[in-house]
């Protein structure tokens, strides 16, 4: 990677590099046409063949065709917006069914679990290119008739003459901003901070057939600008392993089993609660195993791992961080299908059990005189209900979070018991040109008391970076000690171009307890004895250029309380861009 040395190269780097290279790769990445078909009307026609069958939309089930007919199955294009999908699939740019997800070659055959962005399948949000390159399956490109983008030819490599041997490679280039006036509502001095980070993600994907496959991944990172702050391994990173687990499949009882084994991302749990670390260039990963089975509505996942020791900054040095663990189970149902207000309607219900183990400053406490270190062990049984009714969309979520602390020092223990409450609801207006989405998203975080050393802590916890841009755009506030009331709206304009509007405003849940940052808390230079926090206007548009290249812009505006402001907080001005490039 080049280094920063000069501002004046480093302002131009921060306002001209999407641009420049969008001008550059542009030609270079032609769009390709979404030559992507899904199924939408089933036409009788006279034939002579019997006994053959067809998928049904959504994978639910296949229809037989009867004797003397042929089932011919009408197509329509993929639309073009979900070709970089978001998780937390309430609100997405553009409804899509699971046919349309499944019939793009990019997932794997989950069923009614491919809906929206195939989030419910538990491997994170796929589209045509999406952020999770280790849950795509591109083997109908076995077929090269079905072969229509020039990457096609890196996506499907046969090994052997029956092509039950392939190679498949994956590729990400991400090039992101950031200018903030003051940052971290103010405590962070570096005012008028422009960073820029640059990030390579390239993997490749071997099958042995139909039952094993190796997926690796290699990470590569860089990072600089001026007035920088925060900078540490997880910005700046030589070239080392990102993924690298093997994958067993089978049928049993019924059920499309597996298990996987190595390092790997994970992404089977609520994106409010635990997710990708987006903002810094390396991704969070975790090393152990994890295990899966999907019936046609239900299925189930366990998991065990440790977390990737990322803090190193030689060649290939990356090694387990045995301090922090996670563990779990997971077990999602889709509800049956049916209508409302002359619509579909579809949900799914997750059941989960995740479990945390923290060491050291990682699993510290906020005390009246700072943090106290420890061992932390965080216990979370939740809910989750979400899906669509006709024109409406729902998420609807709850976690208890149980578990205990010990201080360092002296191993005394106290009990945990904390929550979350997490809804988003929303309505999609019915023939809408723009797809417009109206919607409210409430959040609340319990908090506890610093002042006590002893009893139960009520303060819940969510150190897994969950997903940036569902609270807050600026990352300022976190999921502690939080009340948080979000309208929004969204519309797609051009089928490619995506803008969203959103107000949250932040309470502290209590006010004997701190305003938590994404690591940490806040000290202010004087007492914060107010409730209100303050309120974030932001906006979000993003722009699907091509199928490889898209650029996504979020401003926002944090807006401090008046109490805030007496106690040494400031107002902020925050702004993020992000050119990718993905095949």
């Amino acid at each position: 990677m080049v280094g920063f040395q000069s501002s004046a190269v480093q302002r131009l780097l921060f306002l001209a590099s999407p641009s420049a290279l969008c001008l550059m790769a542009a030609p270079a990445m032609a769009a390709a046409p979404s030559a992507v078909s899904v199924p939408t009307t089933i036409t009788p026609q006279a034939s002579t063949q019997t006994g053959t069958t067809v998928p049904a939309p959504d994978g639910i089930a296949q229809l037989p065709a009867h004797s003397g007919e042929q089932i011919t199955v009408h197509t329509a294009p993929l639309p073009k917006i979900i070709l970089y999908p978001h998780a937390t699939p309430v609100g997405q740019p553009i409804r899509t069914t699971g046919a349309q997800g499944r019939s793009s070659g990019r997932q794997y055959d989950w069923g009614v679990f491919n809906r929206g962005n195939g989030e419910a399948a538990g491997f994170g949000p796929v589209g045509q290119y999406g952020i999770a390159p280790w849950a795509e399956d591109w083997s109908r490109l076995r077929d090269k008739s079905r072969r229509t983008d020039p990457f096609d030819i890196l996506k499907y490599i046969a090994l052997n003459n029956s092509g039950s041997i392939w190679l498949s490679f994956s590729g990400e280039t991400r090039l992101r901003n950031w200018f903030e006036s003051r940052p971290n509502l103010g405590t962070q001095k570096n005012n008028d901070s422009g960073r820029f980070g640059v990030r390579n993600l390239y993997g490749a994907d071997l099958h042995l057939g139909s039952h094993v496959r190796l997926f690796g991944q290699l990470i590569n990172a860089d990072a600089g600008g001026w007035n920088g702050y925060g900078y540490g391994s997880t910005y700046r990173k030589r070239l080392d392993v990102q993924q690298a687990f093997i994958e067993t499949r089978w049928n049993m009882l019924g059920a499309k089993s597996g298990f996987m084994f190595g390092r790997q991302q994970f992404l089977d749990a609520p994106s409010y609660m635990l997710y990708n670390r987006e903002t810094p260039n390396v991704p969070l990963s975790w090393n152990g195993f994890r295990a899966y089975m999907v019936w046609p509505r239900l299925r189930i996942d366990g998991w065990d791992f440790v977390q990737t020791n990322d803090s190193y900054t030689k060649m290939f040095r990356d090694t387990e961080n045995y301090n922090t663990r996670l563990y779990g189970f997971n077990m999602t149902w889709a509800a049956p299908d049916g209508h409302f207000m002359g619509d579909r309607t579809y949900s799914f219900l997750d059941a989960f059990y995740v479990g945390y183990k923290l060491s050291g400053s990682g699993g510290a406490i906020a005390t009246a005189t700072g943090s106290s270190k420890g061992s932390n062990t965080r216990n979370n049984f939740g809910i989750r209900w979400h899906g669509i009714a006709g024109p409406f969309e729902f998420s609807l979520g709850g976690i208890w979070q149980g578990g205990v602390f010990r201080y360092a020092k002296t191993n005394e223990a106290r009990s945990v018991s904390s929550y979350a409450i997490n809804t988003l609801v929303g309505y999609r207006l019915p023939k809408n040109r723009f797809h417009t989405f109206l919607g409210l998203q409430t959040d609340v975080y319990s908090g506890g008391n610093k002042n006590k050393n002893s009893g139960t802590i009520g303060t819940y916890i969510s150190p897994f970076n969950p997903q940036t841009n569902y609270l807050d755009t600026t990352t300022y506030m976190t999921g502690s000690n939080l009340i948080s009331f979000a309208p929004l709206v969204r519309a797609t304009f051009v089928k490619s171009l995506s803008l969203q509007v959103k107000y949250p405003l932040f309470w502290r849940y209590s006010t004997q307890d701190p305003v938590y940052r994404s690591s940490g808390f806040y000290t202010f230079a004087h007492n914060f004895d107010g409730k209100f926090i303050g309120m974030a206007p932001q906006a979000s548009l993003a722009w699907q250029i091509t199928p490889h290249l898209s650029w996504t812009q979020y401003v926002s505006r944090f807006m401090t309380s008046h109490s805030l402001n007496r106690a040494g907080g400031s107002s902020a001005t925050y702004y993020q861009s992000n050119f990718v490039f993905r095949f």
